[in-house]
């Protein structure tokens, strides 16, 4: 739980009433939490929430209880959730059973919590904000991260050419196995002025065209790199903000880079409706039981070492998706 915004140590184990559903809510179990830069900015007060706070927006378990007028689950279901309405880092947690996601057989509940979030924003990048092709040129950012290492998956899989970036040399490998070849791999760590020479080597890559879309999760400290590494009315997908938040900006530099488009979106405008959220979710989560898409699970630790994990996520030395579980 955390009191007051603050830092990882902001995060303290407190013990509290076992919630009880209301209507239309589900009491589940909860096996494992997923970990995500929501979370952070939630406990720090980048995000506006009311404090007392318990973090967690995903996670798996098991349904304990029903709340009234539920019918569409049985105590004992296995399910996912990309947001929690009381905080998934908890023994048990509330969630709306309409958000909830039934865990395919074989799934593990750790896997599954590693996936509704990251899976799902994944998959209205590359399909909805811009649905990518065999003709695009598509550069991915921390593409051996959460998001990033889902996405770049899912690019290669619609045939996109993927230029990904990596924060050092040890996570190359990790994406090379996702499929990019190692000439399309950037590590950001090796460059000395990101502005210009990330631009420069996107464009060495298309021709000097630049990229058709950008997928950025990193912000503050990539975003002016991200423009100047798209070609004419090139599309910047800005979906987070891990190095920080982007400081207010002319929009006439999107004129000057070539009439560039921005989004910055987010999960809940794309799974708008209960039929929208079911079948991103179908879709990703049959992709993860079929192993056409890998779910890489870079650390895991107890929910009582939850500010550790926040440190770890903070640190952006991490691979793959860090998981709390109990």
């Amino acid at each position: 739980m955390v009191r007051r915004p603050g830092g990882p140590a902001a995060l303290r184990q407190t013990e509290i009433d076992i919630p009880e559903p209301g209507p239309g809510q589900v009491l589940v179990k909860v096996a494992a939490a997923g970990v995500n830069f929501i979370d952070t900015y939630r406990r720090s007060g980048v995000y506006r929430v009311d404090y007392p706070h318990i973090p967690g927006s995903e996670g798996a378990g098991s349904v304990a209880a029903l709340g009234e007028a539920v019918t569409d689950w049985a105590v004992g279901d296995q399910v996912a959730w990309a947001e929690s309405a009381s905080g998934s880092y908890a023994e048990y947690a509330l969630a709306d059973a309409a958000q909830l996601l039934p865990v395919p057989p074989g799934l593990t509940l750790d896997v599954a919590a590693a996936i509704p979030l990251q899976g799902l924003t994944a998959d209205y990048l590359t399909r909805s904000a811009y649905e990518l092709g065999p003709e695009d040129h598509a550069l991915i950012y921390a593409a051996a991260g959460g998001v990033g290492s889902l996405a770049t998956q899912m690019a290669l899989a619609a045939g996109a050419r993927v230029i990904a970036t990596v924060g050092s040399a040890a996570k190359i490998p990790a994406v090379a196995g996702f499929g990019v070849p190692g000439d399309d791999i950037v590590n950001l760590g090796a460059l000395t002025d990101l502005t210009t020479a990330l631009p420069a080597q996107v464009r060495e890559r298309t021709d000097g065209q630049g990229a058709h879309v950008a997928y950025d999760g990193i912000g503050r400290d990539t975003f002016a790199a991200t423009l100047a590494s798209l070609r004419r009315r090139g599309l910047a997908v800005l979906y987070g903000g891990a190095s920080g938040q982007v400081a207010p900006f002319d929009p006439q530099e999107l004129n000057a880079h070539g009439s560039l488009y921005l989004t910055r979106p987010k999960l809940a405008d794309y799974t708008a409706t209960p039929a929208e959220l079911r079948e991103r979710a179908a879709r990703v989560f049959g992709a993860v039981s079929a192993r056409r898409l890998r779910v890489s699970i870079g650390a895991r630790f107890p929910l009582a070492d939850a500010a550790r994990a926040h440190e770890t996520l903070e640190s952006r030395r991490s691979q793959g998706k860090i998981v709390l579980y109990l």
